[in-house]
Parts: C-alpha cells; structure tokens; sequence
C-alpha cells in the first residue's frame, strides 16, 4: 500500500531524525535525543552583538545585512528571489555563541620567520564588538578587527565590504605591525551559506537550503553555490586579484551540530603550508601548499566577490562575463589511458607555461584555437593516479586542473571482476551465519575480508553496505562477462542469495532480509565473535532485526542479480543454462512485488538501483510475458502516482538525500509524467557539479555514508559514493532526449567515469574517496560501492555530437573526421552502446560489441564495426530507439540480414572477422 498523505510523509521525516540519535551514538557522542545538541547551542552565551541590531545595505543584486557589532553577515538575499537568504540566517541566534564561523570571519596562522611553531588567530573564536572604520566612496562598511582577535598578533587586520563594478566584494587589508618578517602560513576565508537542513521538511529544504561545491584551481578557482531545487539564482564566488583558492578546509571546530541533516562549513583557503605541515602531512593536496612573507609595514589584500547567477548551468557563461578562465575538458577529468582527451579554455590572456605533476603523467598537445578563441589541446593520459595541470597566463594568473588517470575502462573492470571472485570470494566454513559461497566485504589496508563488524550489514550481505560487493561482481557480469566468475557467482545466487537473503518459500517468499550475519551472545557459542569489536551498540542487530524484511532498499540488489542472471542465460551461449532465463527473469520481477508488498513503507520512496524494474519491465514486455508485465507496471505506477502528488518527490529513510532521484525520474518519465521529472532532475544537478576537478566533477552529494558502509566513519563529504553513478542514470537519459543540452551530457558522463575512478590498479572497490585534506585517499573498504557499479553498468555508453563550438567529440570513444564520415572507435568497457547525438538515436545490444561507428554526415548512414563471435557469443542482438525528436530525421532500422527478435534485431556473428551492419533511415 503506498503512502499518499503528506502528513505521513512528514511523520517519515520526523521518524528518521531518530537516525540522527543512532548515528550520534554510534559516534560515541551522549545525546538524548535529535535536537539535544542544537538546544545545548542555543544555551551558550551569545557574544556576536545581536542585540546591537543590524545594518542592511543596497549590495546590488542582493540585499546585505551585517551584525552592527561584529560586521559579519546576517544575511544575503538576492533581489530577484523572496524569502530566500543564501547564508544561515534562521539559525542565526542560536549560532551566536564563540567559536561559530559567519561569513565575513577569517583564519589565519602566522609566525615570525625563524620560528618553527605556528600560532592560530580567528576572529570567531572569542567575540568583541569590532572597530568600525571609514575607507572609501565605494565601501558599505569596514572595520579594524584588533578587538575579536588576539591581541599578539603580529598583523593589523581590517575587513571592508564594498561594491566594486556592481557587484559585492569581501576584502581583508593585512599589514605587518612589527618590526620583524611574518608568515602567513595558512589564511582561510570561512564559507558560511545556509546547508543546514535540521528541523526542514523536504519542501522546506528545497525553498529555503543550498549546497556549495568548490573550484580548488587557485587563481581560477570559484565556489558555486546552488540552491536544492536547482532553480535560479546561483551564488557565485570568485577571487579578485590575487586570492588563490588552494585547499577546502571542513571547519571542523565549528560547533554546529553535523550529522544527516547538516554536512559542516568549509573555508577557502589562499595559503595552507602550515596545515600541510601538520594536520596534512600525511595527504597529498590538489596544490602546492604554500605560505607568503610580510615584511614589516608591508600589506596585503585579499578579495572575494559574489556575483549572482542563474542555474548550475549557467555558472561558465557567468565566469566568462566576469573575464575569469573557464575550462571543458572532454570526456571529463577521469581519463582512461586509451582515451583521446580534449581541453578548451576560455580566457583573454595568453598561456605561458603548462606544467604537469607528476612530470609526463599527462600528454598535452595544443590544437589551435575555436572559431571564437577557445584555446584547444589534446590530453593523453600516460601514468596511472592523479595528475594536476598547472597553466600560468601571461597576466601571471596560474590555474590548476586536477585529473585522474585510469587504466583502458576494460582493463579496470576485467580487474575489478577478478579481485572481486577472488581476494573477496568467502568460502570458508560458516555454520552460523551461512553465508558461503560469496562475495563479501574486504579492508584493503589489512588485506582481508571482513566476516565480523558491529554494523550487522557490513558483514551479513545484505543493505547497501553488505550487498555491495556481491551486487559489484554480478553487475560486472552484465558488462564483461567471464566464464569463471560467473560459475562462481551463480552458486552465490542459487545458494547463499536465493534462499538466505532472500526467502525461497513460505508466504512471504521472494521478501529480502536485512542482514545474515547477527549478534546473539547468549544463544551462540563463546567464541563466535571477536573480542576486539565493540557490538554494544545500535547498528550490531538482534537476530530478529538481522531478519526483518521490511528495508525496500534492499530489493533492488537482489532484482539485479536475477536479472543479470535472466540476461547472461537468454543472451549468451554457455553461461549460465538457457532454459533457465524465463524463471530468472520472473524471479527479478517477483522480487519487485514482494518489495511493495512486504515492504510497503520505504517503497513509496525512490529505491538506490530502483532503474532494474524498469529494465525488468522493458524485458517482460520484450518476452511476451504480459501478465507478469502488467502487475508489475501497474504496482510502479501506483508508487508514481504517489510522488507526482508531491511537490518534491525524491524523500527517503534520511532526512533529505541524493539517490532516490534516480529511481523518481526514470517511472515519472516513463509514465509521461514530465513535470515531477523535471523537479527531479533539476534537483539532481543542484548537487551534482560540473567543475574542472575530477573529484567533484559530476560528484552526487553524499556526507554520512562512512558511517554506514565505511572504515573512516566520520560525516564527510564523499567522492564519488554510489550517488555520483546511480544520479548519472536521469542525468543521461534526460541527454539523450535532449541531444543540445552539452551540460547534462558533462554531468553525467562525470558521474559516469567517477563511478571507477577510485578502482585501484588491483581491482579493489571502496566505498568511496575521501575529501578532507587531511586524508585525500579510499576509504579501506569496499562497503556500499557495488550500488554506484550498478549505475556505471546499467548506463555506460559512447556519446557521438558535433558541438557548435568544438566540433566533433565523442565521449566513451575517439572520434576521427575523414572527409563527410565521422569515425569512432569506442573506448568503454562494455562497447555494448552508443548515442548519435545529431539524429537522436540509441543504439545498444543485449548481445555482441561494437569496435567502431561510422557515421556519414550527408545521407546520416551509420555503419557499425561488430566484434567477432566467440564460444559465448555467436549472434548479436541490437536495439535502436530515437528518444530524441530532430527535425526532418527520419527512423532508423538495419539494412540487410537481422531478422526481428525480442524487440531487436537478431543476426549472427562471423567468427574469422568482424560483421558491418548497416542502419539507414
């Protein structure tokens, strides 16, 4: 029965901010309940001088209002928009105490040259009501900021906010008041905008909240700030001058209660040697940290400008108008080895040097220039990890581009596949727990898998944290099948998964457990468990929770595995028994019923993965089984119906996340609901950036699964979690109906390849990548990633456009122009799909791979290059879909010998040679 009230719907929110309690206890922390640490802050003193009033200023496009006391915002509302403030300000009171960061604050460490020992000042740290002070015609207010500060700091500091050519500038005046040389080893600029969503419903968040994402590319660096709903107006803020953005430090002293609902402050961080000399020395940074010296009576000035702007999109148009350097790189920031990059860059002044780190991981090759003076060049990735591209501009600015470089794509998943069947294939005695054979959780840094952990699931196959690595493997299989592993997984699937995760009999058969591994000291032997983990905590379930079938979230991965199961037996020859494929495949969709059925209540949300019903409905349909189709489509219909009565449809078990947007867009698009899809997808790239930097690049906000499916459990914001693969699904999708939109294809193919890009070269999965300077390394084990595998295997295509101003590019491939054909060879690990952007058309194939496309750009023939068959694979099976309407192109189908099957179009392979098909219109 699906959910239809709203107040039921917000009565789930209020429920799970219970979670909140559960994850503070499992970080140790005593709390009584969700809003204790919130009231235990808004019972600290207030020191900011809220008492004193404010003061509001016309600032252009927006509306600025400063604490009299301290000069620090109270609020930054944009003109254009009502009830709509960019910064916190509804938290305002209870986060007046010391040592709360608002914007306008600023970090330093300082020490006098010779010293070793740095010493930190902080205007936040203990409240003074600041001097004001007059500048200049153009300034709204400036202050000397001696009487929040230290008084043994070395530097005058003085903090002036001014309008400069329209737009609102934060500036900071230093100057060396001593008579010895200081450096300033570290200057952070706090970013203060409103991303806590404590105590707001969905609606509520979406109106009122904003996500931040940073540029790290020093002088070309920028914060955008963009709002949930994925509406206009962005922020976006800039340096001016010589204000590089260096390093993102979390402001982990800020006493803002960080959990689910809130991610935590950062700062923008000009210099950073001192932290790297401490807290960082075990990271490799983005950039060269480095440090700058004052002499004395010498000053300094750094700026900050926020200029508004309009939707995510339209954050590069801004940059350009603001005369700021903007970079595309093609097929993204992840770059396979044998992939043929590209790099355009927007900027006035010349290049003077490129520099790259480590020296020849990269390749860079300049290619002329666009017919409107884009700079271009080829990048070729050579040496496997991270690499920056560090330009210098004639004007002196420096920008750096942070890429990632991969192994081919079929290298990095024949190597995934490996390590997942073999260092994490479990088939030791398991008496208990019964959980052999499989593929269970691993920890890289100790080299060995992971059969006890107080969170049950981590352990007990089972949740995202548990299913993941299991869910990896046969996800694999769909893209690069293998004979030995499949053998191995399918006596998971008919062991271990089909009658222990999931019920084979009974009344409630195909219903999906929570976990198989427990914690029962009392009724089990004394030496089950091991003394060194502490399961005296929430997360360590009772055999009876371990059983409980009523998480949704766990139907998705086991629909999967019987629907790759389904694939590999009707579509291959060999691989797993052809007379089987019809019972796998109405095992995936008995197991999409039991999900509403049994677990009725987190159903009516967006499932992580939910896109498998919809790709088990597709192949019911193509099977002729319409009895089994039309249950099932008219049950996903119903949960449909429910979120296109809400205005924001995409809740969960949390208070707000970032993956059952997936699931939301693909039925409401199906079910021709466009609004509710285009609210989805709007929010989708609120929080998944496009950013010259491959760590964030298409990156899915998520900041608390390293508690869930993690070794380093601490809220975070994640790299590349699931939520970066499973979001580029609609991100796609919506691209290949709108074949212009570049933006969505960038999006999404960033998601994409970020879904393997934290694949190490041995093939080891980890949940995901971790983003604080301190780290900047895999988390240690694999958790939950196999849900983001699923994402990169359901969706992995080629992209095949012509852009107005870069040409022919081809993504998931190299492209080469011969006379009016277009030639690509594709790149992707599966080369079992490709998009041709100019006639909106989508090929793909349940059976065979396709080495190269030809496209003719006269008469729009497209011939396509077959690879030739193999013991498992004689015949290839190709569908062809048009979702995008391009005037006055007509509907493709094959020339010559397929013969119609399953929807598709069924011919075989020659086994000494490759096989042309031929496709007109």
């Amino acid at each position: 029965m699906i959910v239809k009230s709203q107040k039921k719907r917000a009565l789930s929110i209020i429920t799970f901010k219970a979670i909140f309690c559960c994850i503070l206890s499992f970080l140790n922390i005593e709390v009584i309940q969700a809003q204790s640490p919130w009231i235990a802050l808004g019972k600290k003193p207030s020191t900011l001088g809220l008492e004193n009033g404010f003061s509001i200023y016309n600032a252009g496009a927006f509306n600025l209002k400063l604490v009299k006391s301290s000069q620090t915002v109270a609020g930054l509302q944009p003109k254009m928009v009502k009830d709509f403030d960019f910064v916190p300000s509804d938290s305002l009171k209870v986060r007046s105490s010391d040592g709360l960061y608002h914007l306008g604050d600023i970090n330093l460490r300082l020490r006098y040259i010779g010293d070793e020992t740095w010493k930190g000042y902080s205007t936040a740290a203990k409240r003074s009501p600041v001097k004001n002070i007059s500048i200049g015609k153009n300034v709204l207010a400036a202050a000397d900021l001696a009487a929040t500060l230290p008084a043994d700091i070395p530097l005058q500091v003085k903090r002036i906010w001014e309008m400069l050519n329209g737009k609102l500038v934060l500036r900071f005046e230093l100057k060396n008041k001593t008579d010895k040389n200081v450096e300033i080893g570290a200057l952070g600029i706090p970013m203060i905008f409103d991303n806590i969503l404590e105590g707001r419903t969905l609606e509520q968040t979406h109106a009122k909240n904003v996500f931040y994402d940073p540029y790290i590319g020093k002088d070309a660096g920028y914060l955008q700030v963009t709002r949930l709903s994925g509406h206009a107006p962005s922020l976006l803020v800039a340096p001016l001058g010589h204000t590089p953005f260096e390093a993102y430090n979390p402001l982990n002293d800020d006493r803002t209660p960080r959990g689910i609902a809130f991610e935590g402050f950062y700062e923008w961080m000009v210099y950073s040697k001192a932290y790297a000399e401490n807290e960082w020395k075990n990271a490799e940074q983005w950039n060269i940290p480095t440090s700058t010296i004052l002499k004395p009576g010498e000053s300094r000035s750094y700026a900050l400008q926020f200029i508004l702007s309009g939707a995510a999109k339209d954050i590069e148009n801004k940059l350009i108008e603001n005369k700021k350097p903007v970079a595309i790189s093609v097929p993204g920031y992840v770059l396979p080895k044998d992939a043929e990059g590209k790099l355009f860059i927007n900027y006035a002044k010349k290049i003077k040097t490129i520099q790259i780190q480590p020296e020849n991981a990269l390749k860079v090759s300049a290619l002329g220039s666009t017919k409107n003076g884009w700079k271009s060049y080829s990048v070729k990735g050579n040496t496997w990890g991270r690499a920056r591209l560090s330009i210098t501009y004639e004007d002196g600015l420096e920008q750096s581009i942070n890429y990632k470089v991969i192994e081919a794509e079929s290298d990095v998943i024949a190597s995934y596949g490996n390590f997942l069947t073999t260092k994490q294939w479990f088939n030791q005695a398991d008496p208990i727990f019964k959980r052999n054979p499989s593929v269970i959780t691993y920890d890289n840094e100790k080299q060995q898998q992971v059969t006890q952990d107080n969170r049950a699931w981590i352990s007990g196959l089972s949740d995202e944290g548990g299913a993941g690595s299991w869910l990896g493997a046969i996800m694999k299989q769909l893209v690069q099948p293998k004979k030995e592993e499949v053998d191995k997984l399918k006596q998971f699937v008919d062991s271990v998964m089909f009658g222990r995760i999931q019920l084979k009999n009974g009344p409630q058969k195909y219903g999906v457990k929570k976990s198989l591994f427990y914690y029962a000291p009392d009724s089990l032997p004394k030496d089950t468990y091991a003394e060194n983990i502490n399961f005296k905590t929430w997360s360590a379930w009772p055999k009876k929770e371990a059983d409980n079938l009523g998480r949704s979230y766990n139907y998705p991965h086991v629909a999967a595995a019987h629907w790759v199961m389904y694939r590999l037996a009707r579509n291959y020859t060999g691989l797993v028994a052809e007379q089987s494929w019809k019972q796998h495949l109405i095992d995936a969709a008995e197991t999409g019923m039991a999900m509403v059925n049994i677990a009725p209540y987190y159903a009516q949300f967006g499932q992580m993965e939910g896109t498998v019903f919809y790709l088990i409905l597709n192949d019911l349909k193509q099977e002729g089984l319409t009895a089994e189709a039309t249950r099932l489509e008219n049950e996903m219909k119903k949960r449909a119906n429910h979120w296109r009565s809400l205005q924001y449809p995409f809740g969960s078990e949390m208070p707000w996340d970032s993956t059952g947007q997936e699931e939301v867009y693909v039925w409401s698009s199906y079910f021709g609901y466009q609004d509710k899809a285009d609210v989805t997808l709007d929010a989708i790239l609120a929080y998944m950036p496009v950013l010259p930097h491959w760590a964030y690049n298409g990156n899915a906000r998520r900041y608390w699964d390293f508690l869930y499916g993690g070794k380093l459990s601490r809220i975070e914001r994640m790299i590349h979690h699931y939520g970066s693969a499973l979001n580029a699904i609609p991100v796609l999708m919506d691209y290949r109906k709108n074949p212009n939109d570049f933006y969505l294809l960038r999006a999404g193919y960033g998601g994409l390849l970020g879904a393997i890009s934290n694949i190490t070269q041995e093939g080891f999965a980890p949940a995901a990548f971790h983003a604080y300077p301190s780290t900047l390394k895999n988390d240690g084990i694999t958790g939950d990633y196999g849900s983001g595998f699923f994402g990169y295997a359901v969706n992995t295509s080629s992209y095949i456009l012509q852009h107005p101003e870069f040409g022919w590019l081809a993504f998931g491939g190299n492209v080469n122009k011969m006379g009016n054909i277009i030639n690509v060879k594709l790149t992707t690990a599966a080369k079992s799909a490709v998009y041709i952007a100019p006639v909106g058309l989508w090929i793909s194939l349940d059976a065979g791979t396709i080495d190269e496309v030809n496209y003719n750009t006269i008469n729009g023939e497209i011939r396509l290059t077959l690879s030739k068959a193999n013991e498992y694979s004689p015949n290839a099976l190709l569908r062809l879909s048009q979702p995008a309407k391009v005037n006055g192109i007509g509907v493709y189908s094959i020339k010559g010998n397929g013969f119609k099957k399953r929807g598709g179009y069924e011919f075989p392979l020659a086994k000494a040679h490759t096989t042309e098909v031929i496709l007109q219109r």
